[in-house]
């Protein structure tokens, strides 16, 4: 082959992928993730995995389990990443990335362990990567689990410009008798709803057309969205301060993290199984996942009115000329997270959740019937 004919040498640089640029970035992750990990993670520098130790005896705490089970589960945010590259924030959505794990692990009575995170980006553009870590490394911190590592897939062939996707993967651990199942659900059970803290990170493909086709402003103050619930948590301080929050940095609220408090509430209860059920209100609403913990003999009948609608819901309701069956059927509406009681201990549960942080509502009862989730 003559010099004339011989191809361009290439390298996996000049293909759009910097090796050396995401190793940078990796090896600057040491810190953010050693603030996540406790004494059960065994340092494993220049590992290809995270090593974490089950059983273990510390000075002063001790766990030993008798017949542990593992519990795993992987999720990711949907197409709130699109609203949050759109804002340029980011470090909310790994907050939301760890809460959409953590709190469907915590339903099936276990205590996370650790996390895991896979961010797939066109660029390794080291500001966004280090807030998306951030918030992924700060939902660990705040849920008592470990940030153990993850992967950055740099593929510029496949993502455009400004997309990116993010995946999590959380394993916890519960003893076998306390694991959670519908079989334990009985009529006459109390339901209990936790308050949340927004839409969370479900129905962004219609929160987005209702922002496109009403043509709202992301950056504009809409004062209804500003107006608290009666009896509603006053929020975290942000950056601003008290300063009244923007459309879009209300449709950026992270999602609540329900693991630390419920993990805390089912310890006080070490002998007796007075949680019967629970659920992690995300896509289908409230009545799309209540019924997955109830059998398929009994109903749970939920009063409404009961627990108090969020303003944001109220504002994409009306600019979006949704109904309500579909307001129903898509957001979560006020409540996060439902936890079935025995009714001698409802009062108990719900005082020990509010003390913890929590606002809780008594939104109903379970009954005789075939499996239903029924809205009076």
């Amino acid at each position: 082959m003559s010099a004339a004919t011989k191809p361009k040498s290439l390298t996996y640089a000049a293909a759009g992928v910097d090796i050396d640029e995401k190793d940078s970035f990796t090896e600057s992750l040491d810190a953010v993730l050693k603030r996540t990990h406790t004494e059960r993670v065994i340092p494993n520098p220049g590992g290809f995995a995270g090593l974490f130790r089950l059983d273990y005896r510390a000075r002063l705490f001790r766990r030993n389990y008798k017949d542990p089970v593992l519990v795993a589960c992987c999720d990711g945010v949907g197409t709130k990443v699109k609203l949050a590259a759109q804002l340029g924030v980011f470090d909310t959505v790994g907050i939301d990335l760890v809460a959409m794990n953590v709190n469907d692990l915590v339903v099936q009575g276990a205590e996370p362990l650790f996390f895991l995170d896979y961010i797939a980006t066109p660029v390794v553009e080291k500001r966004f990567l280090h807030d998306l870590v951030r918030g992924i490394a700060e939902g660990c911190r705040r849920s008592g689990c470990a940030l153990l590592g993850g992967e950055t897939a740099h593929m510029p062939d496949l993502y455009a410009k400004g997309d990116f996707d993010l995946a999590g993967f959380c394993v916890g651990v519960v003893e076998l008798k306390r694991v959670q199942k519908p079989a334990r659900v009985s009529a006459g059970d109390v339901i209990l709803g936790l308050g949340s803290d927004g839409i969370h990170s479900n129905g962004y493909s219609l929160v987005r057309k209702v922002v496109e086709q009403a043509k709202l402003d992301l950056a504009a103050v809409y004062p209804e969205l500003n107006e608290p619930e009666p009896g509603a948590r006053p929020r975290r301080k942000s950056k601003n301060g008290d300063a009244p929050r923007t459309l879009g940095q209300v449709l950026l609220t992270p999602t609540r993290l329900y693991a630390e408090p419920i993990v805390r509430m089912l310890r006080s209860y070490a002998v007796k199984n007075v949680v019967t059920g629970m659920a992690h209100i995300t896509g289908s609403g409230i009545g799309g996942n209540l019924c997955r913990a109830l059998p398929s003999n009994l109903d749970a009948e939920l009063q409404w009115g009961s627990w108090p609608i969020l303003p944001v819901f109220k504002f994409l309701q009306a600019h979006g000329n949704i109904t309500d069956e579909e307001m129903y059927r898509v957001f979560n509406l006020g409540l996060g997270y439902c936890v079935i009681v025995k009714p001698a201990f409802a009062e108990a549960v719900k005082e020990k959740l509010e003390k913890l942080g929590e606002r809780v509502y008594r939104i109903g009862r379970v009954s005789k019937g075939t499996g239903q989730v029924r809205l009076k």
